[in-house]
């Protein structure tokens, strides 16, 4: 088995277009949504982007596909059933791991399975199984690429309006605890997936992981070797510091990004060479996005991350 995995990150992809809101499925924070969907984000998020991310990110011919979650906008039915096609034509579940964002898990779905239509994309594989605590239900999950662990958390929540902030909740921390203890002994690259920017001070109140604290905590005693987050549609890395180390902690833009809005970005993601050596890991990043035409995708940056 290689010691070098080349694993790709998507994230916030925010499939258009968004399909039309029936009174079935109105309640206030969908109207509201729609609302803003209609005025501004659909002018944002467009799939003719994605493609040509989707495309380029092909090409570089990742082992694996990471996508960090908002796969959809207002937690429609038909939205869930246009993410499964759209994540099928991505890759196999062999190949694509999937963990949800707040727009996933955005409000009632009533009758509908909502996120686990894309179960296959978010579950443990066969090694992963084994590690899992005793009572662990769904998250967090293992998948392992060559000498990577992928370590999966699921952040999202049903929220009021106005509010994107998520949680994991104690026992998914102390579940990871006790996978980052487990992997590490198997001598495995850590690598944490996470929606939300897992740092206290790392997005606004509304917005914010509401136990990061609490999972800093875990991370300062545990350790892992990099962590990847979505949900801040820009790109973002941080170093912080535990007891034997520090963990590079990587946000990445939007992939569907078609018109710069604010701060944030064309369509980007991460493409991050991993090799295991006998220190621990060597991790280089290389960020490719839409140039300002929005039509070619180009490298936007690369960094050494860990080494």
């Amino acid at each position: 088995m290689t010691d070098t995995v080349t694993l790709a990150q998507l994230s916030d992809v925010h499939l258009a277009p968004v399909p039309g809101l029936t009174w079935r499925h109105l309640n206030v924070k969908r109207g509201l949504g729609y609302l803003n969907w209609q005025r501004s984000r659909r002018y944002v998020h467009r799939r003719a982007s994605l493609e040509r991310v989707v495309a380029d990110l092909k090409a570089h011919k990742p082992d694996h596909i990471a996508v960090t979650g908002d796969l959809i906008n207002l937690g429609l039915p038909a939205e869930y059933e246009a993410a499964l096609a759209w994540l099928e034509g991505l890759g196999p579940p062999r190949d694509v791991t999937v963990i949800p964002g707040n727009h996933d898990i955005y409000t009632h779905v009533h009758d509908h399975p909502g996120v686990t239509l894309w179960a296959d994309y978010m579950r443990a594989d066969a090694w992963g199984a084994k590690l899992a605590p005793d009572g662990a239900d769904g998250f967090p999950f293992v998948r392992r690429i060559g000498p990577v662990a992928l370590i999966c958390l699921n952040s999202a929540e049903k929220t009021p309006p106005f509010v994107a902030a998520g949680r994991l909740g104690e026992e998914q921390i102390a579940a990871l605890g006790v996978l980052l203890q487990r992997t590490e002994a198997e001598g495995l690259i850590r690598v944490v997936l996470i929606h939300h920017p897992p740092l206290p001070g790392q997005a606004p109140p509304r917005r914010a992981l509401r136990d990061a604290e609490a999972l800093a905590r875990v991370l300062m005693s545990c350790g892992a070797e990099l962590i990847l987050h979505g949900h801040n549609h820009r790109d973002n890395h941080v170093d912080f510091a535990w007891a034997r180390g520090r963990i590079p902690v990587l946000g990445v833009a939007s992939g569907s990004g078609g018109r710069v809005h604010g701060r944030e970005p064309l369509g980007r993601y991460n493409l991050l060479r991993i090799t295991r050596t006998g220190a621990g890991a060597h991790i280089e990043c290389t960020t490719r996005g839409l140039d300002a035409t929005g039509t070619v995708v180009e490298q936007v940056d690369r960094r050494l991350l860990a080494t």
